[in-house]
């Protein structure tokens, strides 16, 4: 990681804020469930083994991760949590499951039934998650596959079932029909099946209400601080903040233009700063002309294009003193959360958040002291 003096942003973590939201979540659960955390892809970007040691100290215990190398390396962090594998198992790889105590989840009969050979061979009924498709069309068993289990019940033998589990594809449209469907669908897929756990809501099936909990919740972008209400006022905490270094400001007029391709004309006396932040570090490119910081509370937008390792923003409105080459512009922060900074990108705050590259100078707070990664 970049020292502080080396580096053209910071990106700070606040992992009070992170668990504050775990906690949210928690409560909003009907009693019944448990909530787990997801921390695939590096844990949203923010540091998948800080984030999850954070968690864990909370008082989660389950995890999920996407593939097999996270679980491994969250492993080596959490000797004693419960971690779950979501693109399941790999050819050759139950050996590493087992021995690390991994739960594969089990996405079709070809899985199911190399799991099952497994712990045959092992004379030992390892765990894994059923992961039944309701109507994502990704990764689960079809309903002709359910069936095939619902009526030959030796597929299932010898393993240790820890939950039967499905995806909601349109939780953050609480009024979609496809929510009610894909609960139809799971409970019709459950009552065919052997007794084992339940697993339903992501971090937005929690606000759909009690019938969608089940078991077990498996909340990921709201951890982080990202809206799973849309339509709302966003109920978590904000978790990142991301603060670019001024690193030259000019005074321009008319004729100049700014940027690569000449996208925005300078139409009067102008204050054009420069930060080294760029698509390089995850600020996306489409947040050329429409993007902005915010400098004590007051927009400065972002003008012309974003280039690999550059952005320009107009600071004509804030005071020489706080926009001199050294000071900090909030390009994530409270006036500028994630998903706006998403909105302005025409994307979502997942890929804002996974996409922080790894040129920012790293700050985690909240804990008992500050930890610098």
């Amino acid at each position: 990681m970049p020292k502080l003096e080396h580096s053209g942003a910071i990106l700070t973590i606040d992992l009070a804020a992170l668990c504050a939201n775990w906690r949210l979540l928690r409560d909003r659960l009907d009693g019944r469930a448990e909530c787990a955390g997801v921390v695939k892809a590096d844990g949203y970007g923010l540091g998948a083994k800080k984030v999850a040691t954070a968690l864990y100290g909370a008082g989660c215990r389950v995890f999920f991760v996407a593939h097999l190398d996270e679980a491994l390396s969250l492993r080596a962090t959490l000797p004693e949590a419960e971690i779950h594998v979501l693109n399941g198992l790999m050819p050759g790889s139950a050996p590493e499951f087992a021995e690390n105590r991994l739960v594969p989840v089990l996405n079709d009969l070809v899985a199911i039934e190399a799991w099952r050979d497994f712990c045959t061979a092992q004379n030992q009924a390892y765990p894994a998650d059923i992961h039944i498709d309701t109507g994502m069309a990704r990764l689960g068993l079809p309903p002709s596959e359910v069936a095939v289990l619902a009526d030959q019940p030796h597929w299932l033998e010898g393993i240790s079932v820890v939950n039967f589990m499905s995806h909601l594809a349109c939780a953050d449209e609480p009024d979609h029909p496809l929510n009610g469907e894909q609960l139809a669908h799971f409970r019709a897929a459950l009552a065919m099946l052997p007794e084992g756990g339940r697993s339903f809501a992501n971090s937005s099936g929690i606000f759909l209400g009690a019938d969608y909990h089940f078991d077990l919740a498996r909340p990921g972008i709201a951890l982080y601080g990202g809206n799973p209400t849309p339509a709302q006022p966003n109920p978590m905490a904000q978790v990142v903040r991301l603060q670019g270094k001024i690193h030259q400001v000019r005074n321009v007029d008319t004729p100049w233009t700014v940027g690569y391709g000449a996208t925005h004309n300078v139409t009067g006396p102008t204050r054009i700063a420069t930060i080294a932040v760029g698509y390089a570090d995850g600020f996306l490119r489409s947040l050329s002309n429409s993007g902005c910081g915010y400098i004590g509370g007051v927009r400065v937008p972002i003008v012309g294009r974003v280039s690999m390792d550059l952005i320009t923003l107009d600071v004509s409105s804030v005071p020489h003193s706080q926009s001199a080459p050294g000071c900090l512009v909030d390009l994530i922060g409270p006036n500028n959360p994630v998903d706006d900074v998403a909105e302005a990108a025409g994307t979502i705050g997942y890929e804002i958040l996974t996409g922080l590259g790894g040129r920012y100078h790293r700050v985690y707070v909240g804990g008992t002291t500050s930890v610098r990664a």
